[in-house]
Order: structure tokens, then sequence, then C-alpha cells
């Protein structure tokens, strides 16, 4: 059965909720939690959040989260300023875990499996470091506890230069789109963040926010070293996961595993996902 689940008009966790959390689990007191916009689907095993990357949603985890519904309570989460979960100015990865621990204790949810995806595995390791104890596997896909040097300056470009107050129609704006992002699958990705409200388009993720804030979200993830079973998966053709970042990658998550596919970039669950699916299957029954 698969919930879709609206939140409160402001989005922000009552005080007495962030109170609780920040006295149980340290949160950072500047820190306000959103309430998160998610699915669930799968009614018994073990629960998963599976926590998209830069620009997408929830939903594009989806046949992720279809292929473990059978065998797992799984949870696609819509990060904030991203799909239809609220917007703020904060886009530390702190922040970030938070809204996740939010909605965990929100659901009830005392001890998960992750499954991240760039960004949402950053947010995924931030919570593993933060709270070992509520992380019971996790597997991080294309990417590493790292500072980044920046990888989206013609993405941003492009979504800037997408005429939106004069935008006829969804081909018109791949056509505005591909002066600055010539891969067409990349276009296809971001184009499913755009929304038509009548006659208005506009984006599902805050961009002036995500480009003001990108620097915090290439920060890398910090705290205490989880020993807990972690799976990097890295495409075969990206560059997110190098040689050099091993070290980083032991030190914080000294157990891991890395499976590799090959012939595949960023968005390897996307290019891959009867591989992808079953690696994060297979690792996630053990």
């Amino acid at each position: 059965m698969l919930n879709n689940v609206s939140h409160s008009n402001n989005g922000i966790l009552p005080l007495k909720v962030k109170k609780a959390l920040i006295d149980e689990w340290d949160i950072d007191m500047n820190t306000q939690a959103l309430q998160l916009h998610y699915k669930q689907t799968g009614e018994t095993g073990d629960w998963v959040l599976l926590l998209h990357g830069l620009f997408g949603s929830g939903d594009n985890l989806g046949a992720l989260a279809k292929s473990l519904a059978d065998n797992f309570r799984v949870v696609q989460v819509d990060l904030r300023n991203h799909g239809r979960s609220p917007h703020a100015d904060d886009m530390s990865l702190s922040a970030l875990a938070a809204d996740v621990l939010a909605l965990q204790r929100q659901l009830g949810i005392e001890r998960s499996h992750f499954v991240g995806h760039s960004l949402g595995g950053k947010v995924a390791m931030q919570r593993a470091l933060n709270d070992a104890a509520c992380v019971e596997r996790l597997v991080v896909a294309d990417i590493a506890p790292v500072n980044y040097a920046p990888h989206h300056r013609q993405i941003f470009a492009g979504l800037q230069s997408v005429a939106l107050d004069s935008l006829q129609s969804r081909q018109q704006a791949d056509q505005q789109l591909a002066a600055f992002v010539p891969e067409i699958g990349v276009r296809q990705f971001l184009l499913k963040s755009l929304d038509r409200d009548g006659a208005v388009f506009r984006w599902r993720f805050n961009l002036p926010v995500l480009a003001a804030r990108y620097a915090q979200m290439q920060a890398p993830p910090t705290g205490i070293p989880f020993n807990g079973a972690t799976l990097f998966i890295k495409g075969g053709n990206s560059d997110y996961i190098l040689a050099e970042y091993e070290v980083p990658m032991r030190a914080l998550f000294p157990t891991f595993e890395l499976q590799i596919i090959e012939g595949t970039g960023h968005w390897l669950h996307g290019e891959q996902p009867e591989i992808f699916n079953n690696l994060v299957k297979r690792f996630l029954q053990k």
C-alpha cells in the first residue's frame, strides 16, 4: 500500500518535539527540523529510508522502493528544498540529517537501514556518524565522505537560464537547458522536477537556495566512525569515488565494502536499475 503523506503548512516541527530531539540526540540548537514529505511502501520487515541526490526527489528511487517493498518497510524521502518538502535557507548536512531524524521519530522508527545517492548518501552517512545506534546497514551510492570541488556549475547555469515566466512547454525548457547541459539523460532527470501550475511553470526544488548554499552540500560528513555494515556502490565511469578517497572512507566507515557497476556514471541507479537494486537488496538481507 502506498501512502502519500503531506504535513503541516509551515513544515517546522513543534517546539516541544524539537526540544525532545535536541535533548536526546544533541542536535544543533540553531537547527529547525522540517517535516519532510515522504512515501511509504511495504508493510513488514525492517525499515529502509531512501535518500535522493541533488535536484532530485524521493520518486527517483521508486524502482528501488518497489524492489524492496516485499521484504521491507520502505520510506522514500524528499529532502528539504526538494520535491514536496518545505523550503529553508540552511542546506548544511547537520540540518538535513536533523530533518531525517525528526522523520524517523515521527514514524516511530528506532532503527533502520539507509540507502542514499549522492547528496542523499552524504545525509545517510551523517546520520550514521551522528547516531550509529539508529542505523542498521548503510548503502552509499556514488559519493564519498570528502569535500568536493564544484561539479554542477553548468547545471546551475542551465537551470537559471530557463525562462520560467515565459515558458510555454517542457520541450522549450529542454531546448533552453541544452545550451548548458548537453547530456539528454541529465536534462530528463532535471525536468522531472519541472511542475506546471496552470499556465505557470516552476521548479520543485528551491533553486536560489541550492545555488547560494552549494558549498554547504559539498562539505564532508563528520562525526564518530560508524562500525556497522556499509556498502559503497560506485559508477564505473564516475569520478565521485576515487582511489585516494579510501583513506577518509576507511577512517569513518572501517568495515565498508565497495561494489562497482561498470559502464555507469553518477546516476547509476537509473542507468542500471536491475543491477543496482539487486546489489542493495542482497546487502540489506545479509
